[in-house]
């Protein structure tokens, strides 16, 4: 019975290149805000209610952007009528492929022009809006954004890793109650602050304004003209998303703690809302991320209109601003996926006093880290130590005799200790990374019909791990490429995490629960030691005087669950809890017999059984900080 001791130290070690993936895919953690389609439907409201004048400029100026790119870029710059499979990319799609799909304004203007992927993102978004659309329960919700991050990450080749961005899509928290709005812009927009929405939004807006004021200066070749329209257009709309983000419930919270936290945070205020109040004072109730309502369209339009005004008067010559540092080329390349804090303050106070109209309707946000702090709520995210005890029914085709082949049913006990790494929310709700190592006991009942298999008890070893294409390939790959290259490895880890390259593994949520297909993520080991005091009785024709012959067996038995259905699950800061049912197949060799009684007869031949059954599980987890 040595293998009894090393079967779970090896799992503990073989478990390593899996924490060393999970531990990558930590780092990833999506700070984005509104899904794409929300985006893009504020930018198209914002559009629809500029003035007319300012809406004919803001045409012309889209027409001559799209000028040489007639066929990929739509006509229209912001079409509310779009369906579920656009052909064209239009003005307003840009606000949600800046941030979410770009790192800055220059990266999102080669991606909106020049990549063959970018089509294929706005097909998944359009195609996500229907399904947000007509979702009724919060499960059919889950699902939608589930399918569209799977499907972004086959689209958008560096989706995954530009997930792993800084916190430039969130808010800074306020220091007091009585903070003004002022002073929060001289936080928010100091040069040693880190990356936030405001400051992104100011930034880029302000860049914005100056190439428009060259425009409108004239001088301009045609071809520098076009060039500079096009700068112009990607710096504004590259702002309007971080402008769009700060009315983000999650995102005018806080961010602050360790990624599990932080994440959790935002999905729990993004779904669940909460109380906010313009800082020109006027109180709403905030949602977030794949949970946007008309009013919170609404009133994030109104801001992004008057910035987009802004931009048509300066183009029209009636407002001016000029930068020293404004980029000559082309739009800015300040990289808000990379760096943690602006090279400079994003303005002076005479061109940010020209933003104030804009910036008193954005959020106030909550207060930072400590008292008043809103409560914070953790994603499954990270190590945890666990307890699981499980009830378990199982068949078995027969005894480990050669003439033992009736059917036969089983039913026994379970209660182990687990090690592992929570992976359960690296994108979304239905994300399923789980990791762990388990050691634990089980007691079996005397099997009915013809088996003849006696109760007994056994050590158990239960091991899981995600796989990205066939099972083990991340055990083989996680060491290799945690040196050689970790963004291959993060792209691996999370797409396994949501349901593997095909993702034939994805976890369904439904109105009664939680499915997924799991079968090659999980195996469970069972060493069953009989010994003489749980002999075993196997049919031996020609051994006397009874035709049997009494043994004691050692066996394996090895366990591959198939599908699993969460029943629920509860979840604190720190804890979780949940119960599920989980069907399985497998086998059982037998090992090592040792004759008892008659004395001297040859051991019999015994054969490995066929086993499967259904084990209902109650998991309990503490996550370690």
């Amino acid at each position: 019975m040595q293998s009894t001791t090393d079967g779970p130290l090896g799992l503990l070690k073989t478990l390593t290149p899996i924490l060393m993936a999970g531990l990558i895919v930590l780092q990833a953690e999506t700070g984005f805000a509104w899904v794409f389609p929300e985006h893009r439907d504020i930018a198209v409201l914002a559009v629809q209610r500029l003035d007319p004048e300012q809406q004919a400029m803001l045409q012309k100026l889209w027409s001559e952007a799209r000028s040489g790119h007639e066929t990929q870029y739509c006509a229209a710059m912001a079409d509310p009528a779009q369906g579920t499979n656009p052909t064209c990319i239009d003005l307003a799609a840009w606000t949600a492929i800046a941030g979410d799909h770009s790192c800055s304004a220059g990266d999102m203007l080669n991606n909106v022009l020049n990549t063959p992927w970018i089509l294929g993102v706005a097909r998944v978004s359009a195609r996500l809006k229907a399904q947000l659309a007509a979702a009724q329960r919060p499960y059919q919700r889950v699902n939608a954004v589930r399918s569209s991050d799977i499907a972004l990450q086959r689209t958008d080749p560096d989706y995954v890793t530009r997930a792993s961005s800084n916190n430039a899509h969130f808010l800074l928290p306020r220091t007091t109650v009585t903070m003004t709005p002022e002073a929060y812009a001289r936080l928010a927009l100091g040069p040693k602050a880190d990356l936030n929405a405001l400051a992104t939004y100011v930034w880029f807006h302000l860049r914005a304004l100056a190439m428009a004021s060259k425009v409108a200066g004239g001088g301009l070749t045609p071809e520098a003209h076009a060039q500079a329209v096009r700068a112009a257009l990607a710096d504004e709309t590259f702002a309007l998303h971080f402008l769009q983000d700060s009315f983000a419930a999650g995102h005018a919270v806080g961010t602050w703690g360790n990624t599990a936290v932080r994440k959790g945070t935002h999905d729990y205020y993004n779904e669940h809302g909460v109380s906010l109040a313009t800082w020109s004072g006027q109180p709403f109730v905030a949602l977030g991320d794949a949970y946007m309502r008309p009013q919170d369209a609404d009133r994030a339009a109104k801001a992004v209109r008057d910035s987009l005004a802004q931009l048509m008067d300066t183009f029209a010559g009636k407002m001016t601003l000029s930068l020293d540092n404004l980029t000559e080329a082309g739009p800015d390349g300040f990289d808000v996926c990379h760096e943690e804090h602006f090279p400079e303050t994003a303005g002076n106070v005479a061109e940010i006093r020209t933003l104030v109209p804009i910036l008193e309707q954005t959020p106030a946000p909550t207060l930072g880290q400590g008292l008043g702090e809103l409560p914070r709520f953790r994603a499954e995210l990270g190590p945890f130590i666990g307890v699981t005890a499980a009830v378990r029914g199982g068949a078995l085709n027969g005894g480990f005799g050669a003439n033992q082949t009736g059917a036969s049913g089983t039913a026994g006990l379970e209660a182990a200790v687990r090690l592992g790494l929570g992976l359960e929310g690296v994108l979304n709700q239905s994300s399923d990374a789980l990791a762990f190592a388990e050691l634990g006991l089980r007691q079996d009942t005397h099997s009915s019909g013809t088996a003849n298999v006696p109760g007994r008890g056994a050590i158990t070893a239960r091991f899981r791990a995600p796989f990205w294409l066939i099972p083990g390939d991340l055990l083989v790959a996680a060491p290799i490429l945690a040196f050689t290259s970790r963004r291959t490895l993060q792209k691996m880890a999370v797409q396994s995490a949501n349901g593997g390259l095909i993702p034939w593994q994805e976890g369904i949520a439904t109105r009664i629960g939680r499915f997924q297909f799991v079968l090659g993520r999980e195996v469970g080991l069972s060493f069953f030691n009989h010994g003489q005091n749980h002999p075993m009785v196997i049919p031996t024709p020609g051994v006397p005087p009874a035709d049997t012959t009494v043994v004691a067996v050692n066996s394996m038995q090895v366990e591959f669950p198939i599908l699993e259905w969460r029943l629920f699950r509860f979840f604190s800061l720190d804890q979780s809890s949940g119960v599920m049912i989980q069907p399985y197949v497998g086998f059982d060799k037998p090992s090592s017999p040792s004759v008892i009684s008659p004395a001297g007869a040859p051991a019999p031949n015994l054969r490995t059984i066929t086993t499967a059954g259904v084990r209902v599980v109650f998991d309990w987890r503490h996550y370690m900080k």
